[in-house]
């Protein structure tokens, strides 16, 4: 390429054309809008949500978060009769299945994936196709035999193993898959130095590979919480009044007698407060993980 191309191309590179702008500008609004209307409904009173210039004016209020918050508040809100504790139960269980769910799929998943990497056996690359081919079944086919033989044949309806399970069949493939790409990069030589060490092959699995691919077990935890955190589908259809997730409890709350969107938004903003948590505390263990061998000088 000649001095005159490369310069040209330089400044095409320098000087982004107004579509570019007017591109980004909408994506941006594309991501941050749903967000910023869900957080001004959840701050508005349903006078003002109904209202026509709702969008506009209006007086910023605390009222719907008191009422989803009501059992967690150290005084009792003026303008609530009832204090409903159904957000307060759905939370803990989002909380312990996410939670154990994601520890579970890691546990197998990391075994798993070290099985495929560095064991030899007949079928490895159809096991290894395998898993991440199940990843692509939607879970809305798997939602009618999964229900008839949680219900009918073990009993597992309605029940936190029953969810835990089927969350952590459904991510599992994925989590195998992501963590044998990190895997392969452990340099063999690791593991035969800590053998000769007289390291079992708990040891070496613990003690040496799983510190080294810790930035692949905290993406892959990202992945599978957020997944468990989310889901509603198999958890409508699975659990009942006592261990519904915050997902579902949302969804039920749209009734015929009447639709609160202020508690609802309210809701959705709470909701989203433990995953951006679990990320923020995932991602320093990826960076931790990046720079844990890098040189100073």
């Amino acid at each position: 390429m000649s001095a005159a191309a490369s310069a040209a191309a330089k400044r095409v590179g320098d000087n982004p054309s107004p579509a570019f702008y007017a591109l980004l500008l909408a994506l941006v609004i594309m991501a941050i809008g749903p967000i910023y209307m869900m957080l001004t409904t959840s701050l508005k009173l349903n006078v003002d949500i109904t209202g026509g210039t709702s969008s506009l004016l209006f007086m910023p209020t605390l009222h719907n978060y008191e009422t989803v918050l009501c059992d967690w508040l150290p005084y009792e809100p003026e303008h609530v009769d009832y204090c409903d504790k159904t957000f307060s139960r759905a939370l803990g269980n989002s909380i312990a299945i996410s939670l154990i769910s994601t520890a579970l799929t890691l546990l197998l998943g990391c075994m798993a994936a070290y099985a495929l990497v560095r064991f030899r056996f007949m079928g490895r690359g159809t096991v290894s196709l395998t898993t991440l081919m199940m990843r692509m079944v939607p879970p809305a086919v798997l939602l009618v035999p999964t229900f008839g033989i949680w219900t009918f044949q073990y009993g597992l309806d309605g029940t936190y193993a029953g969810i835990i399970l089927v969350y952590v069949a459904m991510n599992l493939p994925f989590v195998i898959w992501i963590l044998q790409s990190f895997i392969v990069q452990v340099p063999i030589q690791l593991e035969e130095a800590a053998r000769m060490d007289g390291a079992n092959p708990f040891q070496v699995f613990f003690l040496v590979v799983l510190p080294i691919i810790q930035p692949g077990l905290a993406a892959a935890s990202i992945f599978t919480f957020r997944i468990a955190w989310n889901e509603f589908l198999l958890a409508n259809a699975l659990l009942d009044r006592n261990t519904r997730t915050v997902p579902v409890t949302i969804v039920n709350s749209l009734t015929e007698h009447g639709i609160d969107w202020g508690v609802i938004m309210a809701t959705g903003m709470l909701l989203a407060i433990p995953p951006i948590i679990f990320t923020f505390v995932a991602s320093k263990q990826i960076i931790a993980g990046m720079t844990a061998g890098a040189v100073k000088g």
